[in-house]
């Protein structure tokens, strides 16, 4: 919906003007040895939208320490909107035995009015015993959500 020209404006369309900022660090680790995405603990965010059309931001860090190396598997990180894979996923490969924190960043539109869940999810591209560790300490995910009154 338009803000008009001589408009009045409610309290709850002003505030909806602001955007709103989430964040949902780690609550432990994850270790990961499989392709099956698995939940990384903590980093979930349940939101209440009041417009329809939301628009997110999200940006996720994943602390990655690779701990069995292989010349052909790769970390993973995803992000889930109510239930959906977003697309484009954070990688790390595992030639070295080594840590490092992989960015990601998504965007997108939230259709419908309600409660919306962001979460963050890790795998490997394929099965590597002792593949690798999504680490609490730096993984986290952020994002800010901005609607139109």
């Amino acid at each position: 919906m338009p803000i008009l020209a001589g408009q009045i404006l409610t309290a709850g369309q002003v505030a909806r003007l602001q955007p709103v900022p989430y964040i949902a660090p780690a609550s432990s680790p994850l270790a990961v040895a499989g392709a099956t995405y698995a939940d990384i603990p903590g980093c979930s965010i349940t939101l209440n939208t009041t417009a329809a059309n939301a628009k997110y931001v999200a940006q996720a860090t994943f602390d990655c320490n690779v701990q069995n190396t292989s010349p052909t598997i790769l970390m993973v990180g995803r992000m889930l909107v109510d239930g959906n894979a977003d697309s484009g996923i954070a990688i790390k490969g595992m030639v070295v035995a080594d840590r490092a924190t992989v960015h990601m960043q998504w965007q997108g539109t939230l259709a419908a009015t309600g409660s919306h869940t962001l979460k963050l999810q890790g795998a490997l591209t394929a099965t590597l015993a002792s593949g690798g560790t999504f680490q609490q300490t730096d993984t986290k995910l952020q994002v800010t959500i901005t609607e139109v009154p």
